[in-house]
């Protein structure tokens, strides 16, 4: 979470309580050639903010890193940061092995860290799928805290903010794994559009929220206060400071008077890093993850529908949004999508496939609406459902359509109005005011949302507005609602035929 009201998350998909009261969406990263990092935030100037080391490692033989103590702390913190070496002579096999070597924080000592021990200690299959999801990101965020200099416990954050699931989102527009609002992302250079969300792109997400994480640090000289800052925001916490100092109390994380949100919030990543750390101790068990990239990335075609990327990746279309999903469209469009994230090992296959395709490469067309045109008429004509022409350009009962507006269309003569369409973001819409009764639906392997619709005869929009619904995986969680049905008064006044 990126401010301090972006943690509620609307999915009903999720099993976790928490002082944040956010709840998580289900949906489950060689040679790199990886995009750019975001250049850090412009942070506004504070004149007690502490001056400190800069995070760049300190390497005192190939086979160690040192991570610097800052020169100045927070008046009043704790000795949080001592300096911390971390053997690389011999490099791990497991993932879980490298980033335990690299924890670098100072421990939390708060009663909330034994809340938060014994709640994910007793949710294993919680953890199971937040592990089974982190397979595909984890490697690539490891890679790219150790470049920094930062502790590994760092890489660990999005188990807090999104449980490793890219298509997350809060009721305070949070989306991503790292959790960003959209002002958020716009200050570090996450673009929003039409086709695709930035927040929700591994790569561009993870080197905005680092390049975050690390000024945050600079600006305090201290882990604790920097992640309550990515929570809070920075001017919560320096108030908070600053109104300590002023009353000549501590300002170190645990004197700070701050929301229950933020409070907590540091906690689970102390609750999560202590069960990391020692597994067996919480009789947890955790899956190994190779220490290998997991993904690649190669230059997006001018435009491609997901679908035929998948194919030509020979991977499923849910595992092709898994690491791409940014997307909001059917279609990738190359100058808003400017690399598409394949596993390492179906990057070849891609480009084999690809080279020697000679048809177009999408199924859909850019339109732009005129005088006497309606979605009606165009979903006719193209031989496409009004609510799936509705869905595959996000239109929603709130959307202006105009003259003037510009929609996807399916190619005359192509399958793009017959078949499904891929399970792209969708942000979800409030639940209805009415309450007919609602019910959580467990999805069990092999079934899928059209199937799930006809079971509890809804619309497959309807499931979409209701949950975020990227991919479906098992033990997901969706919740049905139901029409309210007429009642009768409960003391029916009888009418003669006069008053009638």
């Amino acid at each position: 979470m990126v401010l301090a009201a972006a943690c509620t998350l609307t999915s009903a998909c999720s099993q976790i309580p928490s002082v944040q009261d956010s709840t998580v969406g289900d949906s489950s990263p060689a040679p790199l050639t990886l995009g750019l990092p975001v250049p850090p935030p412009a942070l506004p100037s504070r004149a007690a903010a502490p001056a400190s080391a800069p995070l760049t490692p300190a390497v005192s033989n190939p086979g160690s890193v040192v991570v610097p103590q800052p020169a100045a702390k927070t008046e009043g913190a704790k000795n949080l940061e001592p300096p911390h070496t971390v053997d690389l002579a011999r490099p791990a096999d497991d993932l879980w092995d490298r980033i335990r070597q690299g924890f670098a924080m100072s421990d939390l000592d708060s009663p909330l860290v034994g809340v938060r021990e014994r709640w994910y200690a007793s949710q294993p299959e919680y953890l199971a799928r937040m592990v089974e999801r982190s397979k595909l990101y984890l490697y690539y965020i490891v890679e790219e805290v150790e470049r920094r200099g930062m502790p590994t416990e760092i890489a660990l954050l999005p188990m807090v903010e999104s449980a490793f699931n890219p298509m997350a989102y809060s009721r305070s527009h949070a989306s991503g794994l790292w959790q960003f609002i959209p002002s958020t992302g716009k200050r570090h250079q996450l673009t929003q559009n039409w086709w695709a969300d930035e927040r929700r792109d591994v790569i561009a997400s993870t080197n905005a929220a680092l390049d975050y994480l690390q000024a945050l640090y600079d600006l305090y000289g201290d882990w604790h206060l920097a992640l309550a800052s990515y929570n809070f925001g920075e001017n919560g916490v320096g108030r908070s400071i600053e109104r300590n100092r002023a009353r000549g109390l501590p300002t170190d994380y645990l004197n700070l008077k701050m929301p229950s949100e933020t409070r907590g919030y540091v906690p689970k990543l102390q609750a999560l890093k202590n069960i990391i750390a020692n597994p067996d101790a919480f009789g947890v068990s955790l899956e190994a993850i190779p220490n290998e990239p997991y993904f690649a990335t190669v230059p997006t075609p001018t435009a491609i529908d997901i679908r035929l990327a998948a194919k030509f990746a020979e991977m499923s279309v849910e595992d092709l949004i898994a690491l791409n999903p940014a997307v909001n469209r059917p279609m990738i469009s190359g100058p808003h999508t400017q690399s598409l994230v394949l596993p390492a090992d179906r990057v070849d296959n891609f480009q084999r496939n690809l080279d020697a395709y000679d048809q177009p490469l999408t199924s859909w067309q850019a339109y732009t609406m005129k005088h006497g045109d309606n979605l009606d008429k165009l979903a006719a004509k193209h031989g496409i459902a009004v609510s799936k022409l509705k869905l595959a350009n996000g239109i929603t009962s709130k959307t202006r359509v105009k003259p003037g507006f510009e929609l996807l269309l399916p190619v005359k003569g192509s399958s793009a109005g017959a078949e499904p369409l891929p399970a792209v973001f969708r942000q979800p819409a409030p639940p209805p005011t009415r309450r007919g009764g609602g019910s959580i639906h467990i999805v069990r392997k092999g079934e899928t949302l059209y199937g799930i619709s006809r079971r509890y005869h809804v619309s497959t929009d309807s499931l979409l507005r209701w949950n975020h619904v990227g991919v479906l995986t098992t033990g997901q969680r969706l919740i049905i609602y139901r029409p309210a049905k007429a009642r009768k008064p409960a003391n029916p006044v009888k009418v003669s035929a006069v008053q009638k």
